[in-house]
């Protein structure tokens, strides 16, 4: 669940900075595009968890024999 949290909490990063962008505030702007990198890897990384645990339970469950 830490990646998850993670990910919470910078799409809570993302939407401060980003409302201060909305609000004029140009360095806001470049904080919030590089929250938006850091969400990407985030993601990248949860869905990499999700493939291997997936492939895990694939090997963990018998062969059926023909």
């Amino acid at each position: 669940m830490s990646l998850v949290n993670d990910l919470e909490q910078e799409v809570e990063n993302f939407k401060r900075e980003y409302e201060k962008f909305q609000r004029g505030n140009k360095s806001a702007g470049t904080r919030a595009r590089k929250v938006l990198q850091d969400i990407k890897k985030t993601c990248q990384e949860i869905r990499v968890s999700i493939q291997g645990a997936k492939k895990d339970g694939e090997k963990d469950e018998p062969e059926a024999d023909d």
